[in-house]
C-alpha cells in the first residue's frame, strides 16, 4: 500500500521550494522505511532545483544527505533493524550487472545510477523524491550504517560533500610527505581540508575570501592563498601533488593546473555550469593529469562513515527548519554559511500535524 508523504518540492525552474504531497512505494522485501531526522542542503540541489544542468525533472523533491531511523524492515532484508541510525546518500539503486557495479564502483555504472532524487526507478517510469521530506523506502544494499560518537546534523553532510571529497583524497594519494591544495571553501572544501590534514598531507586553501583564513586553520589548513591577487600564485608554481578544485562558479583552472609538480593531479569535483578552457599547454608541459571523481562507491562510502566515527571528523553545520529553506538557498549562494545548512525534519513533521 503506497506510504503518504509529506515534502518541500519545486515545481518549476526559479520557483521556491513549497510543502508537496506525495506517496512512496510500500516496501518491497529488500526494503526499509526510514523515517528522516536530517537532510542536507547540497549546491547540487540548487543547480538541479533551477534546472541549471539542463536535466530537472518537476515537480522535484530534492535531497541526497539523509540521515534518518529504520522503523521498518522489509520480509528479506538483514541488513538493519527497526530502531537504527542510518543513511542514504545520492544514489539509491544500479544497475548491478555492468562491470563497474560488479567491481563495486556502482557510481559509475554504466546505465546511470538511480539518483536519490531527480531521476526515475529502475522501471524508468517512476520518479525519485528527496530527503526534503517526512519518510523515505529505500533497497536496504543502498543504506549506510551511521557510527555512534557522530551528531546526527554533522553527519548529514557526509552521504555527499563527505564521500565526495573523500574518494578523490584516497584514490590519488593523499597522505604524509605530499602537499595537497583545496581549492574553495564551502561546503565540499572545508570536508577535503579536514580530510586531507587528518591524512598527514601538507594542506593549503585557496579562496577568494580573505576572512575564511582563520577557518581554514582551524579546519586543519596549513597555509591560506587569496585568489583574487595573481601575484599571490606566481611563487607557489609546480609545487603541489595534488590539488582538489570543488569551486562551482567560473574560474581560470589554467592558474590551478601550473600549480601543479610533475605528475602533479587536479581532481575536479566542483561543477560549474559553464565548460571550462583549458591551455593545452598546462599539461604536457609536466605531464600533468586533469581528472574528475564522482561522489564514491557503496563500500567506499560506509568506509568513510566509519573513519568520520573513528576520527570524530563530521561537516560544520548551521540546522534549519525547513519553513527557511528558500532563504538557505539565497543565503548559500551569498556564501552566507559555514559550511552546510541542514534542515530539522521535525519542522516538517510538526507542519504536517497541523
Amino acid at each position: 500500500m503506497p506510504l503518504p508523504t509529506r515534502g518541500y518540492a519545486v515545481k518549476e525552474a526559479q520557483a521556491p521550494l513549497e510543502p508537496f504531497d506525495f506517496t512512496r512505494r510500500d516496501l518491497g522485501a529488500q526494503d526499509v522505511l526510514i523515517d528522516i531526522l536530517y537532510c542536507g542542503v547540497c549546491h547540487s540541489d540548487i543547480h538541479q532545483a533551477r534546472n541549471e544542468w539542463g536535466n530537472s525533472i518537476y515537480p522535484m523533491v530534492p535531497g541526497h544527505e539523509i540521515i534518518g531511523r529504520v522503523v521498518r524492515v522489509g520480509s528479506s532484508a538483514t541488513r538493519f533493524r527497526e530502531g537504527e541510525t542510518v543513511g542514504v546518500g545520492v544514489f539509491v539503486d544500479s544497475c548491478r550487472e555492468c562491470r563497474n557495479c560488479r567491481e563495486g564502483l556502482e557510481q559509475y555504472c554504466e546505465r546511470g545510477f538511480v539518483p536519490t532524487y531527480n531521476g526515475y526507478e529502475r522501471d524508468g517510469l517512476t520518479p525519485t523524491y528527496g530527503g526534503y521530506s517526512t519518510q523515505i523506502v529505500v533497497d536496504e544494499t543502498y543504506v549506510y550504517n551511521i557510527p555512534g560518537g557522530l551528531s546526527l546534523p554533522g553527519a548529514a553532510p557526509l552521504l555527499c560533500a563527505g564521500i565526495t571529497t573523500y574518494s578523490p583524497l584516497r584514490y590519488f594519494g593523499a597522505g604524509a610527505g605530499q602537499r595537497v591544495g583545496v581549492v574553495g571553501l564551502g561546503g565540499l572544501g572545508h570536508m577535503g581540508v579536514k580530510f586531507a590534514a587528518s591524512f598527514g598531507a601538507e594542506v593549503t586553501v585557496f579562496s577568494t575570501s580573505p576572512t575564511k583564513e582563520r577557518d581554514a586553520r582551524r579546519l586543519g589548513a596549513h597555509h591560506f592563498v587569496v585568489t583574487r591577487e595573481a601575484q599571490n600564485l606566481a611563487p607557489l608554481a609546480n609545487s603541489f601533488d595534488l590539488i582538489l578544485d570543488t569551486v562551482s562558479a567560473p574560474h581560470d583552472i589554467n592558474a590551478l593546473l601550473n600549480l601543479l609538480r610533475r605528475d602533479g593531479v587536479l581532481v575536479q569535483v566542483g561543477l560549474p555550469e559553464k565548460p571550462f578552457e583549458v591551455d593545452p599547454f598546462s599539461l604536457p608541459a609536466a605531464r600533468r593529469k586533469l581528472a574528475g571523481s564522482n561522489i564514491g562507491s557503496l563500500r567506499e562510502t560506509q568506509e568513510m562513515l566509519d573513519y568520520c566515527g573513528a576520527k570524530g571528523i563530521e561537516a560544520d553545520v548551521e540546522v534549519i527548519p525547513i519553513q527557511k529553506i528558500n532563504e538557505a538557498y539565497e543565503r548559500a549562494l551569498r556564501g552566507e554559511v559555514r559550511y552546510r545548512f541542514v534542515i530539522d525534519m521535525a519542522s516538517l513533521k510538526a507542519e504536517t500535524a497541523l
